[in-house]
């Protein structure tokens, strides 16, 4: 906790993070902060000023701007309390990623470009076209063993003119800034430019898992990991998962892939045997109408079960020369899929009327049109049309 005063407080808005309408609310700028702004690859603490949440912190300049709900007294003292929860991670996951970045270099040269701190893991961009499973293995062995090591991490602050600043790994400093240069040192290992928050000594990471590595920009590649308390929640998510899948599965942990085999080899015998008996049944529907000795012009059929070739199949059968044909598959009060075939100039003239009637897109050629539909309840409507169409074409 914190208690400064209020400098300044002027209405504002704010987008959310996962999208949609701006939130109404204050800019507030208080003479000092606990709360960091978020740069550096790094996201913004959270926290409460009084008992009113702050839901943004950004930098403007050389100040901390941040974001509430209730407008505030300029010159008012205020307590400020930090989410310690979601600072220790941040910190957790930001010394993780100097010390992999760090020991990537010194073991195989791969240099850092870029990384990014995520909600539920991180990723540092790595100057390297390809990394192995051996090379990942050795830098996750290595970084753990400086954690067991409980290796310091400190902070220096050294002025701007600093000939000492030359030695210091760094992508250059921000164009607005002023004043000193914040180092971040980790013993005999690393010295990095950075105003990000940190731990104190390596110990506190407690572990750090690496997850492989994802293809990223032209010739680099972005390593995924987990540092801290994170790890803990991954395990912690994969032995729940395990256990609802030995309890579906009726088998042990080391059985379950096996078992998932056995399970895909046998669902995709049984939907090759439903795609065989749905032709079965087209080629059985279609013959049906036309043993029949008159046939009527219109032809309409809804199936829940269905596909697209299921409906082309009775359409192939039938023929749509003479008749008009308006399939439909799918929840007959939700979506599905829909084909009108018929005569050319009938299916050109009806097909996008039918689509429109359904709620949805389709397309056509030669006497067929076909598409999905939104609103299958709307089926009734899309017959009558057609039923329309038929009495007037009709002699």
């Amino acid at each position: 906790q914190f208690a400064p005063r209020v400098v300044s407080c002027r209405a504002a808005e704010l987008r959310p993070e996962g999208g949609g309408e701006p939130v109404r609310g204050f800019q507030v700028v208080l003479e000092d902060t606990i709360l960091f702004p978020e740069g550096g690859g790094q996201p913004d603490d959270r926290g409460l000023i009084g008992d009113v949440p702050v839901l943004r912190v950004t930098r403007r300049g050389p100040e901390a701007v941040h974001f509430v709900q209730e407008a505030l007294e300029p010159g008012a003292e205020v307590m400020l309390s930090l989410d310690w929860d979601r600072r220790f991670d941040h910190m957790q996951q930001h010394s993780g990623q100097h010390l992999i970045t760090a020991i990537a270099e010194q073991m195989f040269g791969f240099k850092t470009t870029s990384w990014e701190l995520g909600r539920q893991r991180s990723v540092i961009e790595l100057d390297t076209p390809a990394m192995t499973a051996e090379q990942i293995e050795a830098l996750e062995r290595c970084v753990n063993e400086k954690i067991r090591e409980r290796i310091p991490v400190m902070v220096r602050e050294l002025a701007a003119d600093d000939p000492e600043i030359e030695t210091v790994r760094s992508r250059g400093l921000p164009d607005d800034h002023a004043g000193p240069v914040r180092v971040i040192d980790i013993e005999g290992i690393d010295s990095n430019m950075c105003c990000g928050t940190h731990v104190s000594n390596l110990s506190d990471l407690q572990v750090i898992k690496l997850l492989g590595t994802e293809k990223g920009k032209k010739n680099k590649i972005n390593l995924v990991f987990l540092a801290g308390n994170r790890v803990l929640k991954s395990i912690e998510q994969s032995h729940s998962t395990e256990k609802a899948l030995t309890s579906l599965l009726k088998n042990g942990p080391g059985e379950h892939v096996e078992a998932v085999k056995r399970l895909q080899t046998s669902v995709k015998l049984l939907q090759k045997n439903n795609l065989n008996l749905l032709r079965d049944i087209a080629v059985l529907i279609a013959r049906d109408f036309k043993s029949k000795p008159v046939r009527s012009q219109l032809f309409v059929l809804h199936r829940k079960e269905g596909d697209s070739e299921f409906m082309n199949i009775i359409a192939n059968e039938i023929g749509t020369e003479e008749t008009l044909l308006f399939l439909t598959v799918g929840d007959e009060k939700e979506a599905g899929l829909f084909l009108l075939a018929g005569p050319i100039e009938a299916v050109e003239n009806l097909g996008p009327r039918v689509a429109e009637l359904l709620g949805g897109k389709g397309a056509g050629k030669r006497g067929r049109f076909q598409g999905k539909a939104t609103k299958m309840s709307r089926r009734g409507e899309a017959e009558a049309l057609l039923q329309e169409f038929i009495s007037h074409r009709s002699p």
